[in-house]
């Protein structure tokens, strides 16, 4: 992993997740929503009917959010089935282009993922599991999310690891803005899967930002078990 960035999780984590991570520096104006043609390929081929995300991945991704009392089912669904559901109405986002890339990559692979300003988070994020009583604000109505025993991405800020993402939504607070320029993105593949397939699917995403995002230098890497930085 770049210097630049570290993200590890606990191991309690890493025991169902194989976090991937992707990064990207000196991108184009993400406000302009630019061509993805692996996007509207995706569409076009849901909207045919076929099929690109097997079963057993869908399964094993609600797997991998089980935990304690968290329930993957619902409004709790990861949200790269809220993606497919969305481009089965006809009615896919689309966005800017880092949020693009990662809808593009979780639509076509089934797992969910993150995105984030990395100005935003700093270049250290851990992932650990929700506490009892923590929240965020994931929309701009101000509607929060419960995030007890969900997989959470954490922030470091002065009183200590704050959660700003998980596979179902993102807080508001590290989302992507107009003067965004660097990103950092998590994607949430069930440990079963390997490392090869995680890294598959990075090297992918990493070469979204490059193109579509017109970034300056991006990279990817899996992330590190350990304790926060």
């Amino acid at each position: 992993m770049s210097a630049s960035y570290r993200v590890t999780f606990d191991a309690e984590v890493g025991a169902s997740a194989l976090p991937a991570v992707m990064w990207a520096e000196g991108i184009a104006l993400p406000s302009t929503v630019l061509p993805l043609g692996m996007l509207d390929e995706l569409l076009v081929r849901v909207g045919r009917g076929e099929t690109m995300v097997p079963e057993d991945t869908r399964r094993e991704v609600r797997g991998m959010l089980r935990h304690g009392t968290y329930k993957p089912t619902g409004r709790g669904k990861p949200a790269s089935e809220f993606l497919l559901q969305a481009a089965l109405r006809g009615e896919f986002p689309r966005v800017n282009g880092p949020v693009d890339a990662n809808n593009a990559i979780s639509l076509a692979s089934g797992y969910p993922g993150s995105v984030f300003d990395a100005d935003l988070t700093g270049p250290a994020l851990h992932l650990r599991y929700g506490r009892p009583g923590e929240t965020y604000v994931f929309n701009p109505s101000g509607q929060s999310i419960d995030l007890e025993d969900l997989i959470v991405v954490c922030r470091a800020t002065r009183d200590g690891w704050e959660p700003c993402g998980n596979p179902v939504k993102d807080a508001m607070a590290t989302k992507i803005r107009p003067e965004t320029r660097r990103v950092i993105a998590v994607l949430y593949v069930p440990r079963v899967f390997g490392q090869q397939e995680a890294l598959a699917w990075a090297a992918r995403f990493a070469e979204l930002l490059a193109g579509t995002c017109q970034a300056e230098s991006t990279g990817f890497a899996l992330a590190s078990e350990g304790g926060a930085a």
